[in-house]
């Protein structure tokens, strides 16, 4: 009989394996920099080698820093280059010079964080971004040499333009394998990978503005241009804004944009955060995607009472879901805008501190286009069961909504996580457009889809829950005669009942043999 062969793993996967094996006992959250780090600067040494090669084939200068930016490439000065930093990564003692070109001598280490803090003083782009933690004490340099040894290779003989995206694509998985080690914390920079793709397949954003007011680590945005290349486009055709409060995860979201060659100019960092200073106040994008805090409190309504964005109602303190629906509102383009937005579950049903009446508004301002019910355990921060809002300000099926309950899609990841299939977002982005577009091929079906009038939205005062919408589904009929069904039934349950009377005489002969009785 042949043996099975074992199916390799992915290259992504066989890199993050060996990079947690370096971690030892370092958080994962502070480890996290370090690979990221790594990772980034690699990304940048190998674009910057490609055009030194072809500038020194030239017969051009290839330190003329000119020719870099011209191509909006980083300039790498030399002693952050990759090459300078693996040839020394297993020197105890390496001389360098410092940013003020003073001679030092140092570790690895200190090698890596003098060439991040090069590249940062010749790439304003990328002032304060980038991690210097490799000369702690807690990271032993001979983990940094094994990491450096490891990443040498990726990529090794392949293209440059195949090079870059194996790096983009290590960077992501890297992101999401720390946010899934971080637990509730991770939650905070990252959204899991198909949740984000299945928002973005649902609202399309071929071209325009996209924003997102709690932009975490990016991945809303490099969906977005994904989806765009995807479809044979222009990622030149979007333009992406953000904001984030954390900026230690603001960091991680510019190099995740720089290792994707997008602009980053756009998103910012404050840590008062969306609410309190809006970076884009005037900003009417065509598209905003978010997975903004599940029922954040005490989030500075009341030094906003009056803001010009609660024109549906004022929101509570203790809950921000409708501050961050009327932030989105409010920045909608209002000729067409549309917008996917992650909440709890009990956005759709409360009515607590004026809620329902803001939830009302949106449903007779024919804002809501579409309520999708999530399945559990698709998050790494939290159990709260969650859904996605979408938003339309021109919806070609005016006064009406659909109501998808994808509660049972998905399959289970790992353990404890759970996971949209390809076949599940094809099946919930196909209904979703076909419904849009009203073509035959789309119908009712119970217990998953149901397309609702707002008339019907009143009658359940306002309530969106899809499960009251689209009901339970039937059950499968396995063709089974009933009589057949439980003359089946009757004949297990007599077998079970008389092995339990067997069991039952064993334990009282047992028991009477040791001197008691029952």
């Amino acid at each position: 009989m042949a043996k099975k062969v074992a199916e390799k793993e992915p290259l992504e996967k066989q890199l993050f394996k060996a990079a947690d094996k370096m971690r030892k006992n370092i958080d994962a959250a502070e480890y996290k920099h370090v690979a990221l780090g790594l990772i980034f600067i690699k990304y940048l040494s190998e674009t910057f080698e490609a055009k030194y090669q072809e500038l020194e084939a030239d017969g051009d200068d290839a330190e003329d820093r000119d020719e870099y930016l011209a191509e909006s490439i980083f300039f790498v000065p030399e002693q952050a280059r990759w090459q300078f930093i693996q040839a020394n990564a297993t020197k105890t003692s390496i001389e360098y010079t410092d940013r003020n070109d003073n001679d030092r001598q140092g570790n690895i280490g200190n090698v890596l964080d003098n060439a991040m803090g090069l590249i940062e003083a010749e790439n304003g782009d990328l002032k304060g971004v980038l991690p210097k933690v490799f000369g702690k004490d807690n990271l032993d340099k001979d983990t940094l040499s094994s990491m450096i040894d490891l990443f040498s290779n990726i990529g090794l003989g392949e293209t440059l333009e195949k090079k870059k995206d194996l790096l983009g694509h290590v960077y992501e998985y890297f992101l999401g394998e720390f946010a899934s080690a971080e637990g509730k914390k991770g939650g905070q920079f990252y959204t899991p990978k198909s949740i984000v793709q299945m928002m973005v397949e649902m609202i399309e954003p071929y071209e325009g503005r996209i924003l997102d007011g709690a932009c975490g680590s990016g991945g809303m945005f490099i969906m977005s241009e994904k989806f765009v290349q995807k479809h044979n486009g222009d990622v030149d055709d979007i333009v992406v804004y953000g904001q984030e409060s954390n900026q230690t995860t603001y960091n991680l979201c510019r190099m995740n944009l720089a290792m994707h060659g997008m602009e980053g100019g756009n998103v910012a960092w404050n840590a008062e955060g969306s609410f309190l200073r809006d970076a884009h106040k005037d900003l009417k994008a065509d598209f905003v995607l978010m997975n903004p805090p599940f029922n954040q409190k005490e989030w500075g309504v009341d030094q906003l009472q009056n803001d010009a964005r609660w024109s549906l109602g004022t929101p509570p303190n203790g809950n921000a879901n409708f501050g961050w629906m009327q932030y989105i509102i409010h920045h909608l383009n209002p000729t067409g805008g549309r917008a996917a937005v992650v909440l709890a579950n009990g956005s759709l049903s409360s009515n607590s501190s004026g809620e329902g009446e803001i939830r009302q508004k949106m449903v007779d301002t024919d804002l809501v286009e579409c309520v999708l019910m999530l399945p559990k355990q698709l998050f790494f921060n939290t159990g709260i069961p969650a859904c996605v809002w979408f938003l339309h300000r021109d919806k070609p099926r005016k006064g009406e909504t659909l109501f998808i309950d994808a509660s049972e899609l998905g399959y289970m990841e790992d353990r404890t996580h759970r996971a949209f299939a390809q076949e599940d977002i094809d099946k919930v982005t196909e209904t979703y457009h076909a419904w849009q577009k009203k073509e035959e091929s789309y119908e009712d079906v119970k217990g998953f889809c149901k397309t609702t009038k707002i008339e019907d939205i009143q009658k359940h005062k306002y309530v969106l829950t899809p499960g009251r919408y689209v009901g339970i589904p039937d059950e499968e009929d396995d063709g089974i005669p009933f009589d057949e069904k439980m003359k089946t039934y009757t004949d297990e349950l007599r077998g079970q009942m008389d092995e339990a009377e067997q069991l039952d005489q064993k334990i009282k002969e047992s028991l009477s043999k040791i001197g008691f009785s029952i």
